[in-house]
């Protein structure tokens, strides 16, 4: 391993006395004004001074609303009571479905399919929908933190990518010293050599970790092994940081309990304007793994603190022998974490921006790889060994995600299929009453990203109608439950308006905050 380095309200009017109540003598001045008595504790009565007083009344500061605060095992049971009443209604109201499934193939098979098909489905995102109702995110330390960051970018032939990497990082407004370490793992272009002259020229501190060892988690590691600070962020080489991204995930890592060792940010998809694919991943990344991760993040055990944008504590890292060789390496890594009863957080307003892939074959094998990666972390990790009881909930999740894959590719493409045959068996006009459910929960996440996301960045959405149309109908159809359950990727940005170059969907402008986001 070789190393090298670069540079109020004011009070009511006072009542009255009753006709028969005792008067009491108030002194006058001589100017006959009233001259005020004191109180026992010998401050002035309010009224009194109001009235002695010759200019407005003082302002009085508003009174301060405290709100109800409720345990996050209660959130957790609240979530659960109404997905199981969700459940319940579903039952009571597909009463007659079941009883043409039951007529046509038996009750074995009826309610199977009801329950692969709509119950656990249905349950899931019943539980999804109230746990976001629940989320109330604790706002960031006001005081700014000065603590020292060191930045791991993972890199292989990168060369073209790490420019503009490097510049979002430098624009950083965290307080604290910020330096990078390149993790260059057998590059063939000269990867290194950009990233040196970047440095320099941008006054960036970076030091340079050779791993001839083939893969990412070898050249973490070894980039682990050089880090002196107490913080690590770990960024991929095509990801590009908002402004004042560092800064937020190291307040929230701050602001959360002693035991919290990681803080996931949220990725957001950059190139969404290359094609219909692009676009839709745009949806999927702003919505849907946002909420699945504010769900996480609201009972403390966000399952993937992913490796394109996380903030880690070092010597946590270093505890459980850093970054596993694995396919999904950074969702083994956040289970080993919380193994020992630790607990992983989910920043919100902590945003960067990546590429999301452009093809579909692309688009497939990255998506096979975090379902992979998934069970990976449940063979190393299992559910049940996991000692926060929230965490041990959260992960078993994961184990109902096979079950709706049979349900999808053994249950509903046939019973599409059917469908468009004539015979609405399995999907019927009733599978359009999912829609409104859809649109409503979606809608409840777009406006929370549009409002506390987006907002206190200055950033706006993007209009992109078509995709969005894309992401309900067919993306949610036929991705969401491989996806889903693994929502560790690589994100991109979206709400970020560049122009982008036509061949390869590269934004061809600079980027002022990871992206050319469309300020208010």
């Amino acid at each position: 391993m070789n190393l090298r380095t670069s540079g109020a309200r004011a009070t009511d009017p006072p009542t009255p006395p009753a006709a028969d109540a005792p008067r009491r003598h108030t002194p006058r001045t001589p100017g006959g004004r009233l001259r005020a008595r004191p109180s026992a504790a010998g401050a002035l009565p309010s009224a009194v001074a109001r009235e002695a007083s010759d200019g407005p009344p003082a302002p009085q500061p508003p009174a301060v609303r405290r709100r109800v605060y409720v345990p996050v095992a209660a959130k957790f049971a609240a979530a659960v009571l109404f997905a199981a009443a969700w459940v319940l209604a579903s039952a009571w109201i597909s009463r007659p479905w079941v009883s043409e499934l039951d007529a046509a193939a038996g009750p074995f098979v009826a309610w199977t399919v009801v329950t692969l098909v709509a119950y656990l489905p249905g349950g899931i995102v019943a539980f999804l929908a109230a746990s976001l109702l629940l989320d109330r995110q604790p706002p960031l330390p006001e005081r700014p933190s000065t603590a020292a960051v060191t930045v791991i970018i993972a890199a292989r032939d990168e060369e073209a990518a790490m420019a503009r990497t490097l510049e979002s990082i430098a624009r950083s407004d965290h307080l604290g010293q910020v330096s990078v370490v390149l993790a260059d793992n057998g590059s063939t272009d000269d990867t290194v050599g950009e990233a040196l002259r970047v440095a320099e020229r941008l006054g960036l501190p970076l030091r340079v970790v050779h791993e001839p060892v083939p893969g990412k988690a070898h050249a973490l590691n070894a980039a682990l092994a050089t880090v002196t600070t107490d913080l690590v962020v770990t960024v991929d080489a095509d990801t590009l940081l908002h402004r004042e991204a560092l800064r937020r995930l190291v307040a929230r890592l701050e602001a959360a309990p002693d035991d919290t060792d990681a803080v996931a940010g949220t990725v957001l998809v950059r190139n969404s304007r290359t094609n219909l694919l692009t676009r839709m991943q745009e949806w999927d990344y702003y919505l849907g793994i946002a909420a699945v991760k504010r769900m996480q993040g609201l009972y403390q055990a966000t399952l993937v603190a992913q490796g394109a944008f996380s903030l880690y504590r070092t010597e946590a890292l270093r505890a459980v022998g850093g970054w596993p060789d694995a396919i999904g390496e950074d969702i083994v890594l956040t289970w080993r974490l919380m193994e020992g009863g630790r607990r992983v957080y989910f920043e919100p307003t902590a945003v960067a921006f990546t590429d999301v892939p452009e093809r579909l074959a692309h688009f497939m094998r990255q998506r096979a790889r975090w379902a992979r990666g998934m069970l990976e972390g449940l063979r190393a990790v299992p559910p049940w060994r996991q000692r926060r009881p929230l965490t041990k909930a959260v992960a078993g999740v994961d184990l109902l995600i096979p079950l709706l894959d049979v349900g999808y590719m053994c249950i509903w493409v046939p019973g599409l299929v059917l469908f468009l045959f004539g015979v609405p068996l399995v999907v019927s006009a009733w599978t359009l009453a999912v829609l409104p459910v859809t649109l409503l929960v979606y809608g409840g996440v777009r406006a929370f990203q549009a409002r506390h996301v987006f907002g206190p960045l200055g950033l706006r959405v993007r209009r992109n109608r078509f995709g969005y149309v894309a992401f309900l109908l067919c993306y949610q159809v036929g991705v969401p439950r491989r996806v889903r359950p693994a929502p560790g990727a690589r994100p991109a940005p979206l709400g970020v308006s560049h122009r982008a170059d036509a061949r390869s969907g590269r934004p061809s402008g600079p980027h002022p905050s990871g992206a050319d986001a469309v300020r208010r």
